[in-house]
């Protein structure tokens, strides 16, 4: 299934569909397959992996829109310099796995305006550029989408539907 999934996207990302192309795709896939199958995948692939993967998939246009905003608003700090204060911002996080954890500190470096500094045991330390982003740190709602979309339970509960943002009903 891996090789399967691989090869997929390899097809749809190359935009070449010659017998060369193709050929050096499923070789690729293959060895990429054979030597990591269980690092992507590490419990196998189950029905769990794979509503991790839609959910997963459902995360990265909510994600890309929080980035166009991150982009907006350092655009907006830029003609507003005065708005600008640095600051270091400490919190802990629920997620309980490492992939989850690294998965949020990629999303929160990921948005401009944010760098993950480190995160040790359950404390994050992320440097914000101002005080719009801290708060936005603060609010969670980042982890609770990420522990909904990798079935992070013991901390979300179980839903079918990304959670909303506190004070708002969920996405139906």
């Amino acid at each position: 299934m891996v090789f399967l999934l691989s090869f997929a996207l390899w097809l749809i990302f190359s935009g070449h569909f010659d017998v060369l192309h193709i050929s050096l795709g499923f070789v690729c896939c293959a060895l990429v397959t054979t030597w990591s199958a269980d690092l992507l995948f590490p419990g196998g692939l189950s029905l769990r992996t794979l509503v991790i993967v839609g959910r997963f998939i459902r995360f990265i246009p909510w994600l890309i829109y929080q980035i166009v905003l991150a982009n907006l608003h350092v655009v907006y700090l830029i003609f507003r310099p005065d708005r600008i204060r640095p600051q270091v911002v400490r919190f802990k996080t629920k997620l309980r796995s490492d992939f989850a954890k690294v998965t949020l500190g990629n999303s929160i470096t990921l948005t401009p305006g944010t760098i993950t500094m480190d995160i040790v045991d359950d404390e994050f330390v992320v440097h914000a550029v101002s005080d719009k982003v801290a708060d936005g740190l603060q609010n969670g709602e980042m982890e609770l989408r990420i522990g909904w979309a990798l079935l992070e339970g013991d901390t979300l509960g179980p839903t079918a539907d990304p959670p909303a943002r506190p004070g708002e009903k969920a996405l139906n």
